[in-house]
């Protein structure tokens, strides 16, 4: 894929941690959003994986970013981890319908993150894919091993959700090509959300998302408790820069 698809963002930007060393010191914290939009052109809303979102608190996203921004919005819990996908249609087309309408054309993917006790089984491999609503650019990430299997990735490939290639303690981190869309979350690994990569393991990521054949590549930096994706999501957008 070509380098210039590859779409950088953060998971959180609000880390009070980064203050002097990402914000500067004169910077309100009600702009450091704002500062954020600076360096990167996406962002992932965990917020929505919380509390459903409503059509207007989308809005004011929309709102504070610039023209061709992008967002990506975790699914609410109720759907992926109360109910895990039974009976739950309705939820599923409100939060389609709620992100479609607040963040419009700034809408990227739709990710359906389950917990680490969610383990395959081909019921539950057909219940994912006949909940999503193809329309969207839906991503499934796991959290359990048991997920990496040929049959998952054909089942996925074949209605074009894309499977999330996480880096995540205990996980394999291959990246996971099955759609035209890759979607990596770095979570911070051997320490969940606080440990940083090294610019090696950052440069193989690199080489690695080129050598697929994505037409894009979201890379989110999930390991925003501590200083680290802050620094990594930097060395990151620097190393196209340092291809040129």
């Amino acid at each position: 894929m070509k380098k210039e698809n590859i779409i950088l963002g953060c998971s959180s930007y609000n880390t009070a941690c980064w203050k002097e060393l990402f914000y500067p010191q004169d910077i309100p914290k009600s702009r450091w959003f704002q500062h954020y939009c600076k360096y990167f052109n996406t962002y992932e809303l965990n917020s929505t994986f919380y509390k459903l979102p409503t059509v207007r608190i989308l809005q004011n996203w929309y709102n504070k970013t610039p023209e061709g921004f992008l967002f990506s919005a975790k699914a609410y819990k109720g759907i992926t981890h109360y109910k895990k996908f039974n009976n739950c249609e309705q939820e599923i087309a409100d939060f389609y319908a709620t992100c479609r309408e607040g963040l419009a054309d700034k809408l990227a993917c739709v990710l359906f993150q389950m917990p680490p006790s969610f383990s395959y089984s081909e019921e539950r491999l057909s219940l994912i894919i006949n909940s999503l609503d193809p329309s969207f650019k839906n991503v499934a990430e796991f959290r359990n091993e048991s997920w990496w299997r040929q049959d998952v990735f054909d089942a996925l490939a074949e209605k074009g959700i894309t499977f999330c290639s996480p880096n995540y303690p205990r996980l394999p981190t291959d990246v996971i090509v099955t759609s035209p869309t890759g979607y990596i979350r770095m979570h911070g690994n051997p320490t969940l959300f606080y440990s940083q990569y090294s610019d090696e393991d950052l440069g193989d990521l690199y080489k690695e998302i080129l050598s697929k054949h994505f037409e894009e590549a979201f890379v989110y930096f999930n390991n925003t408790a501590s200083e680290a994706a802050i620094i990594n999501a930097l060395h990151f957008k620097n190393l196209a820069s340092d291809q040129l």
